[in-house]
């Protein structure tokens, strides 16, 4: 399943959709478009103001691009350009977020023959992926990946790598 970004407000819209089911824009798929993602507000209300994510649709490159679109890293983009990312506090993590709420050893992001998955590495707090904490599952565009307080978004060229 692969998900629609409003260009107007940044609202995921299921795949498919012609109209923003938030601000009812025209959706178009285009690479050349840029897509502005709403800050959120870590405590759930209403988007923040003017510390948007943007990202140019035609830039997405290897297997992906998570863009950070909560807490103090809002806007950051990592490339998933390697075979397996490790994203937590520790060191050696490709993803680095220095903050309590994530593990040394937090999660891994990997790519395999069937696609791209994430899989959690016994952290404290969990992974999410759209609000539903997993052990390990597979990553398609437009999905939001949680990994302590920071939500980020998976943008990429295909569903299959």
């Amino acid at each position: 399943m692969s998900y629609v970004f409003c260009n107007q407000c940044g609202h995921r819209n299921p795949p498919g959709a012609n109209f923003c089911s938030s601000c009812g824009a025209i959706l178009d798929l285009a690479d050349d478009r840029t897509v502005v993602i709403a800050q959120i507000d870590p405590m759930q209300d209403a988007p923040g103001g003017s510390d948007n994510a943007t990202i140019r649709l035609g830039d997405v490159t290897g297997h992906g691009v998570l863009v950070v679109r909560s807490g103090d890293m809002t806007g950051a983009r990592f490339t998933l350009s390697k075979p397996t990312t490790r994203i937590g506090r520790g060191p050696d993590s490709d993803i680095l977020f220095d903050d309590i709420t994530v593990s040394r050893s937090h999660a891994e992001v990997f790519v395999t023959d069937d696609g791209l998955f994430v899989r959690d590495l016994g952290s404290l707090n969990g992974t999410y992926v759209n609000r539903n904490i997993i052990e390990k599952t597979a990553l398609v565009h437009g999905d939001e990946l949680q990994v302590g307080k920071f939500r980020m978004i998976l943008f990429s060229k295909a569903d299959k790598i």
